[in-house]
């Protein structure tokens, strides 16, 4: 028994260094791979281009624009277009409310819900000339728009919104809260109450407000799409008050959606990492806006026509009907969530 014991002791040695010899052929293997890669860029990262165009990418024009924001002021333009995006009927009959709509993510989506058969109501502050942009782009697309400037802090502004839009239309089968304000912060003793206030009272009481102006007369079916952002799944050291507002916009988001079942309405929102708005040029230091969005898995901004369809697809009732309560990451990176 003792012989047989060694011997399979001896065998269990040889096999364990037979083992360790492989691994240190693998580690010689890719020891040599390394350095023939050393001195070479495939290393560097490269930001991934998979859409039907190619987008542009860092640096990007450092340019500082005046709040609000008008995109027409922009050195290099947002992309809206979505020339690769075929609608289908998808929102046929449709009317929808979009804040913010002017510019940015709002006008890409407004674009495409026209583009897939709704009427668009844009709700915006004063950027007037953005406003009528948009306006012409959502008619080109064989849909009728209104135009409805204000500020959605004001919940009666939200209710005459509401009705302007019921009246153009006849009715409202969707509203996508996205007007939002963001400043910056390098400490949280620099944010003054005027700053807390603007934020809090755009970004969260201005959803509040549209949806209890819309709730009404949203139908059976209807929808309602937030805009979340990665800030408010992840945080930003810079944005405090921004983020504390987007991450109340996720819970609202799945409050509300709960609260709204026997309503059969259901609400979503669209979690948008960096995207190349007037947003961000009009807050973020010039060397900051330059290099936007390269922290990013992807390696580079997103532009609004890439948000778009997800706002499409949690509207649509043939893409989206079991789906409510949920905050879709889009945000250019692995593991949003």
């Amino acid at each position: 028994m003792g012989r047989r014991t060694s011997s399979s002791l001896t065998g269990a040695a040889a096999s364990s260094r037979r083992t360790a010899g492989q691994q240190r052929t693998i580690q010689r293997q890719q020891a040599r791979r390394d350095a023939a890669d050393a001195g070479s860029d495939s290393g560097k990262k490269k930001p991934l281009q998979a859409g039907p165009r190619r987008q542009p990418e860092a640096p990007l024009p450092g340019k500082r624009l005046a709040k609000p924001g008008r995109e027409s002021d922009m050195a290099l333009r947002p992309r809206f277009t979505a020339p690769g995006y075929l609608g289908s009927g998808k929102l046929d009959g449709m009317a929808a409310i979009v804040t913010g709509g002017d510019s940015g993510i709002g006008r890409a989506v407004a674009v495409l819900y026209a583009r897939e058969g709704a009427d668009v109501a844009i709700v915006y502050l004063d950027e007037h000339d953005d406003a009528e942009e948009t306006r012409r782009h959502v008619e080109a697309e064989g849909r009728r728009c209104v135009l409805i400037p204000g500020d959605v802090r004001s919940a009666a502004f939200c209710r005459r919104a509401v009705q302007k839009a019921v009246k153009a239309f006849g009715r409202l089968d969707i509203l996508v809260n996205n007007a939002a304000f963001q400043s910056h912060a390098d400490d949280i003793a620099d944010i003054s109450e005027k700053q807390l206030d603007m934020t809090l009272r755009t970004n969260v009481h201005g959803y509040f407000h549209m949806v209890q102006a819309a709730l009404p007369h949203l139908p059976n079916g209807g929808s309602i799409v937030n805009t979340g952002s990665t800030t408010g799944l992840q945080g930003s050291k810079n944005l405090l008050d921004y983020s504390a507002t987007k991450g109340a916009i996720h819970a609202f988001t799945k409050a509300l959606a709960s609260n709204l079942l026997p309503k059969g309405i259901r609400v979503n929102a669209v979690a948008p990492g960096p995207v190349w708005t007037p947003l961000n040029p009009a807050d973020k230091k010039p060397a900051d806006v330059r290099k936007f969005g390269k922290a990013t898995d992807i390696g580079r901004v997103a532009q609004p026509e890439e948000l778009a369809p997800a706002y499409v697809f949690l509207a649509a009732p043939a893409c989206a009907s079991y789906i409510t309560g949920i905050v879709l990451p889009v945000t250019g990176s692995v593991g949003a969530i």
